[in-house]
């Protein structure tokens, strides 16, 4: 009898990835929930979409079915909701204290301070609804100022004066309750010390700004067994147009590596989390030789399973529902098509407005003869508006993704350039903009 897969809001393509798996035959993928409930909503209640999952496992299993495994690749609910559904049903996953350790910006700064101080930027927690916000702030200008949970680089300002700290207050308080809220009743499933309930889900943290170039481990923990199966970075280039994309495997340093490494096994023996995937992102600044924490996510990061498969020939789902169903994690090794891979953005970084046109379907097919393995993802339709566009951050559009394959890094760079100046999008201003 095949094994029984929940995936919260799997899409078409991760579909797709899960083929490159082994033992495929013996699973069986099922998708809980959808994107627009998980990923996309309006606006959403945690405990409701706790009891929905409940609701569509037990209807889709049936009484002679069962539950084998629940996987998470999406940030908050979904992240949060996994480590519940998987204590009711008795299979293998972290804790949810030490998920909400990693989820919860403040909580998780707390416990890294505790053991990875070095790597750790000076914080402090700012309530945005208090008489005076401005006066919790032990940072100096500048710094950057977000919600302690949030997705992406939502509501996340970066803040060089009294001025810029009071507008960014007065967004922050007309949007954080639409994950505050839901984040706020997720934090009433575990037990809160008494500092994390007064750093409640509508309360911010200010954060001293790092710069550098950017790394990504990701790996597991199984049955108390660290282990890291791939390091990702982020190039800063010179010049001035920003090639933003995530590479595999890593141009970082060894050592540099080793100690990203060290950190992630010391953290996550710190708070306890046991039997779950992690991603961590840290910043290394290379003039002053430091190495800075970000953040931790507690799963597989969905952003690296395409350049998984292009370089090791399998994704990143294999070592998730190795873990979840009890085994050893293991992934195939550089047996894919390219040395290295990368996920590219296609940013549009104007004014708001409307899309006009796309590239078309035989644009697309062109490009991909020119770069065999390459895939691109859009966000966006003709007639839409960007400022519509769900998730996006405080200073740009993410209008759509290219992922590359190539035999070095610097082809990877020479590629994405080319694949943006091949790729033609038009947009109209806003009639208001024209007006003025």
């Amino acid at each position: 009898m095949s094994k029984n897969i929940f995936i919260p809001a799997l899409l078409e393509q991760q579909r797709e990835e899960l083929n490159t798996l082994r033992h495929t035959d013996a699973l069986s993928f099922h998708n809980l929930l959808d994107v627009k409930s998980l990923v996309e909503p309006d606006s959403f209640s945690f405990n409701q979409l706790l009891d929905e999952a409940r609701q569509e496992l037990n209807q889709k299993v049936g009484a002679n079915g069962c539950v084998d495994a629940i996987i998470a690749h999406w940030d908050f609910p979904t992240s949060v909701l996994v480590p519940i559904l998987c204590k009711e049903h008795r299979i293998p996953s972290p804790s949810l204290e030490s998920v909400l350790k990693c989820e919860h910006k403040y909580w998780s700064r707390l416990e890294q301070r505790k053991v990875i101080p070095e790597f750790v930027p000076e914080f402090c927690s700012v309530d945005p609804f208090a008489a005076d916000p401005l006066g919790q702030v032990t940072l100096d200008y500048p710094f950057w100022l977000k919600p302690v949970k949030a997705f992406s680089s939502q509501l996340g300002f970066k803040i060089e004066s009294a001025e810029q700290f009071y507008e960014a207050i007065k967004e922050i308080r007309a949007a954080i309750h639409h994950f505050g809220d839901p984040f706020n009743e997720a934090l009433e499933h575990a037990d809160l010390p008494p500092e994390i309930c007064d750093a409640h889900g509508n309360t911010c943290i200010a954060e001293q700004i790092i710069k550098g170039v950017q790394g990504a481990p990701e790996g597991t923990v199984f049955q108390g067994e660290f282990n890291v199966h791939g390091i990702f970075d982020q190039p800063a280039d010179n010049g001035s147009v920003l090639y933003d994309r995530l590479e595999y495997p890593s141009g970082l340093p060894e050592r540099v590596q080793r100690r990203m490494i060290d950190a992630c096994k010391r953290f996550l023996e710190h708070i306890g989390y046991d039997n779950g995937c992690f991603n961590a992102e840290f910043m290394w600044d290379e003039d002053r030789d430091q190495l800075w924490l970000l953040e931790f996510n507690t799963r597989i990061s969905q952003s690296h399973s395409e350049m998984f498969i292009m370089v090791d020939g399998m994704s990143n789902h294999e070592v998730a529902i190795d873990i979840a169903l009890g085994q050893r994690p293991s992934m195939a090794n550089r047996q894919g098509q390219f040395p290295v891979a990368a996920k590219c953005m296609i940013p549009h970084t104007h004014e708001d407005a409307i899309v006009k046109r796309v590239p078309s379907q035989k644009e697309l097919d062109e490009l991909r003869e020119r770069f065999p393995g390459m895939a691109v993802m859009l966000d966006i339709a003709p007639g839409d508006r960007l400022s519509d566009l769900p998730n996006q951050d405080s200073y740009s559009y993410h209008i759509g993704t290219v992922y590359l394959g190539a035999d070095t890094h610097q082809e990877i760079k020479e590629r994405y350039r080319q694949c943006l100046e091949a790729l033609r999008f038009e947009f109209e201003p806003l009639a208001e903009e024209m007006e003025a």
